[in-house]
């Protein structure tokens, strides 16, 4: 079973994991020396870009010469990820001192990169092939969409519509490599490992996934070279933009498919051709995770009485919720004011309060309603005067729930 510790690492740890001779070959593609090098460290940047128009070895106490004395922990950690990525060769002079030089195919191919350029082995489709493409904004809803249906399909949540595409063959085999277990007669359940993944940020359970899918791409007759060329190629894609399905091999043409089911590759038809729309997911492949996490909006509010809020319109936040604790009820109008709140104008949201009475006791009278139905409590109510009455047996939780509603 996969330790949780792997899901926090990058797509580069798993470049690293190559083994010699498959890594030296995707430095034969200039367009993944330059993917590399965009996740390198800065400092590790720096070295390469220093050396890339030096031939002859440097000695590893010339190059710690170059940082200061306070940078000799980040000066190690570039050194150490240059060799492990096979970027530096590492030997030993006739002083016994270590030296350092570039690969020479990723020093060659680097160069020319920089200096001409590089031409993609596919280019965006004219306009008036495809059909009306999605704004951008469409696209990101997109992405989203897909990975929650996708985050769905683990949770085994009957959220998830019947309407919805099953989750292809490849992408379940990622499931079952720890995230699933599954016994005789009963259906897939979370592991431990599954729990603590669900709990990640979206961007380390996007790396986790990739990973997990080059992992057994060899059980699918691909070579996991291969696959990470084509990954890391499609990071230099345009968001955005249509690019043809004749243009990729039948092995690209499984991979873009499986990538769709993950909101990476939006996938379109015409009348003729057929093409796919890269997502900001797949274009930041080439980041690192540190580089790609940013902090969301958080949207739950724990009390000392051990009682949960969540502001959010999300089925996957919710099934997550319910796989922690018990949802004693829904009130959609919490997240209406939440939202009122939140987005106000600048020139009112520093009134207290930012969002007119009226409006809320509108929303905590519906809530509050709400509240005595879910007890078969409610006897009466007047909308207008925004007056309820309620059974006696619920008074004091109806009062509490009052108390946290504005």
């Amino acid at each position: 079973m996969p330790q949780v510790r792997i899901i926090a690492k990058n797509f580069m740890d798993m470049v690293a994991s190559l083994p010699a001779m498959k890594l030296d070959r995707l430095y034969e593609n200039a367009f993944i020396c330059e993917a590399i090098l965009r996740s390198l460290p800065p400092l590790a940047k720096k070295y390469v870009l220093q050396l890339l128009y030096i031939d002859a070895p440097v000695t590893a106490s010339s190059l710690q010469e170059w940082v200061l004395v306070d940078g000799a922990t980040k000066h190690r950690v570039a050194v150490d990820r240059l060799i492990q990525l096979r970027i530096f060769t590492e030997t030993v002079d006739r002083k016994k001192e270590a030296t350092y030089k570039l690969n020479l195919m990723f020093q060659m191919n680097l160069r020319k990169h920089i200096v001409h350029g590089g031409v993609l082995p596919r280019e965006p489709m004219a306009a008036n092939i495809t059909v009306r493409l999605p704004s951008l904004e469409e696209l990101d809803n997109y992405a989203s969409q897909q990975w929650e249906c996708f985050l769905l399909h683990l949770i085994n949540s009957a959220e998830v519509e019947v309407t919805t595409k099953s989750i292809s063959l490849s992408m379940m085999k990622v499931f079952q490599r720890g995230l699933l277990s599954q016994r005789d007669n009963e259906g897939p359940r979370l592991t431990e490992s599954g729990f603590q993944f669900l709990l990640m940020d979206t961007n380390a359970q996007l790396w986790y996934i990739v990973r997990e899918y080059i992992s057994n791409s060899e059980d699918r007759g691909v070579d996991s070279a291969d696959l990470i060329s084509f990954l890391l190629e499609l990071s230099f894609h345009v968001t955005g933009e249509a690019y043809n399905m004749n243009t990729l091999t039948d092995i690209q043409r499984t991979t873009v498919k499986d990538l769709a089911d993950l909101g990476l590759i939006k996938l379109q038809q015409g009348r003729k051709d057929s093409w796919f729309i890269p997502t900001k997911l797949a274009t930041n492949l080439s980041i690192s995770l540190s580089d790609a996490s940013s902090r969301k909006q958080g949207y739950v509010v724990v009390e000392t009485n051990f009682r949960l809020y969540a502001y959010s319109t999300s089925k996957l936040h919710c099934e997550i919720l319910r796989l922690f604790a018990r949802i004693e009820y829904q009130l959609p109008n919490l997240i209406i004011i939440s939202f009122l709140q939140q987005n106000a104008h600048p020139r009112v949201a520093e009134r207290v309060p930012s969002v007119p009475e009226n409006v809320t006791d509108q929303d905590v009278f519906e809530a509050a309603c709400d509240f005595a139905r879910e007890y078969s409590s409610l006897l009466w109510e007047d909308s207008k005067k925004m007056r309820l009455l309620v059974k006696t047996e619920i008074y004091s939780h109806m009062k509490e729930f009052l108390s946290h509603q504005k």
